[in-house]
């Protein structure tokens, strides 16, 4: 029986019902720069080996696809744990501990692996990239499942998989190794041939083309302060032994959801009363907090206010939102939209002049943004510091130096604050800080905003694109890092985004990254919100803050 497919790029063909899509992808798209990964059907994602079998429409996608550059991440991370398990031994543990810059760092926990072990793991897989061996899907039945995790030394898998409620599960399978990944894969090994294994800390670095520099490689940047700020919350991970979802989710089953929460929380309290002690210590009244969008600066900065309190000092957080130009004022993006993101959309000229003004002991009228009106409120909240007194400025663009860059920098504290996620599903399927953050900014939009789930990944890349221009180049600038992330904070966000991802209709252009998201939160236990502190920089994404947003 013949069907019909439309092509993304190529037009209508006929085929033979059955036909796969890795088979399409051979005749029609072999032309193209770049090899097909995985292919986008009735707005789903497939790995190729998929047969189709009704007319249809068929979108290929490369490396140059974000879709396609996270199945390409995904089949070159199955080829890396390949070739490890070769060198060390199939029971040897490999994890994908985190991403920097779209890289993947990687670890063996149990010890540090040499230069010339790294290069070993990486002839393999290029000897492997040169065979251009399958990677096959194949389902099997959960008991089968977890026996051959047991001997691939694949423990994290054991504890994840225990809570699904499959009774069978698509593994994809790569010479012997069996593995088990949250995504489509790749349909063999030699359309991975782009990467580099770069030497770092105890383990390495998998390094990818660069999707913004036209997908080449560019030199990495020397080990900073973010990678200490990861290996860190690895570490604490770890000794709390919660560093996979798998793990988290024994730990609830065994302790409940209150001492997590607990300790997670006690945590967060002591870095910040840490960095009030050194605030006080080195004598600063100006603290500048940045950081990206739902980081939770809000919370932060009230938080930290208390433990100055606590430290004598009288605390005043003020919001750079609040000096925002006029609406009518604000800079326009290259589409005609109002462009939020950029530090031009801030009044610098009025903020350096209050600063100026209070650090020589003048009273001035700090202004509120009306952001109904889109325009600067002044309601008579004047403000004089006195020795006893310390400012805090929090906003998207709290480091950048064309804030405060007339005061004398002894007199300024700065700090950055990031979700950097200290929890991944297993040690092979990381969870992007970017979604962490993309779920709180989902519930909080719709919660206190109005704003469906639909409109916050219509927005989100524009947000992401404006971080890396206007955000992230100021974190080298903070005197310290503050990572907002909580181990729980998944299993509470899932209560809330799984019923706004689920009202997504599959005509839907975030149709596709709403099954993705549904998919990651499907990994976890639920934990209800009643149980979080009224402090906590969670309440301010689900309500119920002690504190005024």
């Amino acid at each position: 029986m013949e069907i019909k497919i439309n092509i993304t790029g190529t037009g209508e063909v006929t085929t033979t019902r059955g036909t796969t899509l890795f088979e399409l992808s051979e005749k029609y798209t072999a032309g193209r720069p770049r090899p097909a990964l995985i292919a986008k059907m009735h707005n789903e994602l497939h790995d190729l080996s998929r047969p189709v079998l009704y007319d249809s429409g068929v979108e290929f996608l490369d490396i140059t696809n974000p879709q396609g550059y996270r199945a390409y991440q995904r089949g070159v991370s199955f080829l890396m744990v390949y070739a490890a398990k070769v060198v060390f031994g199939k029971d040897a543990r490999v994890v994908i501990a985190h991403s920097i810059n779209k890289n993947l760092c990687c670890e063996m926990p149990e010890f540090e692996i040499s230069a010339e072990k790294i290069a070993e793991i990486e002839a393999v897989m290029r000897d492997v990239v040169a065979k251009d061996l399958p990677i096959e899907k194949t389902t099997l039945p959960k008991e089968l499942a977890l026996r051959k995790c047991e001997e691939l030394g694949l423990h994290d898998k054991i504890s994840l998989l225990k809570y699904r409620h499959n009774q069978t599960f698509s593994f994809y399978k790569l010479d012997w190794m069996y593995n088990y990944f949250y995504g489509e894969m790749p349909p063999r090994t030699g359309r991975l041939g782009e990467f580099k294994l770069v030497k770092r800390s105890r383990g390495f670095l998998i390094q990818f083309p660069s999707a913004s520099q036209n997908y080449e490689f560019v030199d990495l940047a020397p080990e900073g302060r973010l990678s200490e700020v990861f290996a860190e919350a690895n570490r604490w991970m770890r000794i709390m032994k919660t560093d996979t979802v798998g793990a988290l989710n024994d730990k609830l089953c065994e302790k409940g959801n209150g001492e997590i929460i607990r300790v997670a929380e006690a945590l967060h309290e002591k870095k910040i009363a840490l960095l009030s002690d050194q605030i006080m210590q080195e004598n600063r009244p100006i603290v500048l907090i940045a950081g990206p969008s739902s980081s939770g600066k809000t919370t932060f900065a009230s938080r930290l206010g208390v433990q100055l309190s606590v430290n004598g000092a009288i605390p005043h957080v003020i919001s750079l939102d609040n000096y925002y130009l006029n609406r009518e004022d604000c800079p326009k993006d290259e589409h005609g939209n109002y462009d939020f993101e950029t530090i031009d959309a801030i009044d610098t000229a009025q903020i350096n002049t209050d600063l100026k003004a209070l650090l020589a002991g003048e009273r001035v009228e700090i202004p509120r943004f009306n952001f109904y009106t889109g325009r600067r409120e002044y309601k008579g909240n004047f403000l004089k510091l006195s020795d006893a007194d310390v400012l805090i400025l929090e906003g998207i663009h709290g480091l950048n130096e064309k804030i405060g860059g007339d005061v004398p920098p002894a007199e300024k504290f700065k700090i950055f604050i990031s979700s950097l996620t200290q929890i991944n599903v297993d040690d092979h399927n990381r969870i992007p800080t970017t979604d962490a953050r993309l779920m709180r900014r989902m519930v909080r939009d719709f919660l206190f905003r109005g704003a469906s789930a639909e409109t916050t990944l219509d927005m989100w890349p524009r947000v992401l694109l404006g971080e890396i221009k206007y955000i992230y180049p100021s974190q080298d600038n903070a005197d310290a890092f503050f990572n907002s992330a909580l181990v729980y904070e998944m299993s509470v966000l899932k209560q809330y985004a799984e019923p706004l991802l689920f009202d997504i209709e599959p005509a839907s252009p975030h149709y596709t990254e709403a099954r993705r998201l549904i998919k990651f939160l499907s990994t976890f236990l639920g934990v209800p919100s009643e149980t979080i502190p009224p402090n906590s920089i969670m309440r301010e994404f689900v309500g119920g803050s002690c504190f005024a947003h």
